[in-house]
């Protein structure tokens, strides 16, 4: 008996995407390379099984042959990950964030040129809470109790927003009541569209 035996297998899926005008991708050894405006961002496919390549200048097309139902779920994936590098590279991803505060206001600086956030006074607490950005994001500061994290990678700005809510969260207290912290209150971009 084969191992496969009993999948059911697609013999072949594919799904096409158009590379947008003033961007350039590069694909090598199911390895990303996207050019645009803002910056190059980078991206490795290896850990999959698809094929992915440019089939004229402005369209790339990523197979999937004999694949079971979770990596046909692959291909969408991947067309959706360089989707958001193009627009990561020519838009940028930026995410506002807000302290929210009962009594104790929070006091946020940014040091390093926008590459780390020293959050004080979370709760009235005497710690300095220090987080770094990612590679490539930076942080600035917004309106009253406001910031805003840039970047052209979706993941990494999305990853250091992450950081910054984790940092201060509420422990041993009931977080219905307790809604001190920082939150993203809007994801746009850096460029507006028009």
């Amino acid at each position: 008996r084969s191992p496969t035996h009993g999948v059911m297998r697609t013999i072949n899926s594919h799904a096409q995407l158009t590379i947008l005008d003033d961007v350039t991708v590069d694909v090598k050894c199911r390895r990303v390379v996207v050019k645009g405006p803002r910056g190059t961002l980078t991206r490795s496919f290896k850990h999959l099984q698809l094929d992915v390549r440019k089939i004229d200048p402005k369209t790339i097309q990523v197979d999937s042959w004999f694949a079971s139902k979770k990596e046909l779920a692959c291909v969408k994936t991947i067309i959706s990950h360089i989707n958001n590098m193009m627009k990561g590279v020519t838009l940028g991803y930026q995410y506002h964030m807000k302290s929210v505060y009962a009594h104790f206001p929070i006091n946020m600086t940014i040091d390093n040129g926008g590459k780390t956030i020293s959050i004080r006074n979370f709760l009235g607490e005497k710690i300095t809470r220090v987080v770094n950005m990612r590679e490539g994001v930076e942080v600035k500061p917004g309106a009253k109790d406001e910031i805003i994290i840039q970047g052209n990678d979706i993941e990494k700005v999305g990853e250091s927003c992450a950081l910054i809510h984790q940092s201060c969260l509420v422990k041993k207290k009931d977080i219905r009541k307790f809604l001190d912290g920082v939150y993203t209150s809007k994801t746009t971009t850096v460029v507006q569209d028009e």
